[in-house]
């Protein structure tokens, strides 16, 4: 991808006729400073560091370039169809960038628009329901059953899970399961849970491949599953220009006398 990118770089480099500040140069022709830093700033924007060494190895690979071009024309290579087609794809396909570029600056992506196809977005995701629940779990029926008739009696069941409940993993926070939706558990839990009120403990225990249960949910609510705005904005943002470029694009096209 680096030498891709890099020798893209060179054949935009090599294009530029412009001359500015003295240079390298190669039997006379020179290879201006503005050329070389052409190069750089496109392969930092990149990723790759924009350095002395960078610069110098740019510097060289030009060099190198100047020396094929010279023998390529020597060689009446410049004099080609192939050549002289594919310089013209070359100069079409960059300045067809720099429109891009230039309809890209003259329209940005405001916050407020921004904001609206935020909206549009969470609208289209379904909202999911999830639940807050305890439980304590016990080995048998009869524990879990003495278990609910200590709390018709009034312990707390948070207590009672520090106490009784054989999940390490909730035992210690009173037997907190966070919020979760339905399909994280095993059916026969999630089944008995969806069907209490906020509040409610299960009347019967719950019997589930991890052994018997006693459920009480605490909450119930309803949720888009959608990344907040700011974590959204690098692709609403690419998504945005990229239908405004879409439509530029057309009317440019069809205002034009198209023959195919």
């Amino acid at each position: 991808m680096r030498k891709t990118l890099l020798a893209s770089a060179l054949l935009a480099a090599l294009s530029t006729s412009a001359v500015f500040a003295a240079g390298p140069s190669v039997n006379g022709t020179e290879i201006s400073p503005a050329r070389i830093d052409a190069v750089v700033q496109m392969m930092a924007a990149q990723g790759q560091a924009a350095d002395d060494k960078t610069k110098d190895m740019v510097k060289d690979q030009l060099i190198t370039a100047e020396v094929l071009r010279q023998e390529a024309i020597k060689k009446g290579i410049d004099k080609t169809a192939d050549f002289k087609a594919e310089l013209q794809n070359m100069e079409a396909m960059a300045l067809a960038n720099r429109v891009i570029k230039d309809f890209q600056k003259a329209n940005p992506v405001t916050d407020e628009q921004l904001k609206a196809e935020y909206d549009k977005l969470v609208a289209t995701v379904p909202e999911t329901k999830q639940y807050h629940a305890r439980h304590i779990l016990v080995g048998s029926e009869a524990e879990a059953k003495a278990v609910i008739e200590a709390l018709r009696k009034g312990k707390a069941f948070d207590l009672l899970a520090k106490e009784k409940s054989k999940d390490p993993g909730s035992k210690g926070n009173g037997g907190d399961l966070g919020w979760q939706e339905a399909g994280t558990f095993v059916p026969e839990f999630s089944d008995a849970m969806a069907k209490l009120s906020k509040g409610q403990v299960t009347a019967k225990p719950v019997k589930t491949q991890f052994g018997w249960h006693v459920i009480k949910l605490d909450d119930v609510r309803t949720e888009r599953n959608v990344p907040s705005l700011d974590d959204a904005r690098p692709q609403l943002t690419q998504r945005i220009m990229g239908a405004r470029i879409e439509k530029y694009v057309g009317e440019l096209k069809a205002q034009a006398k198209i023959q195919q």
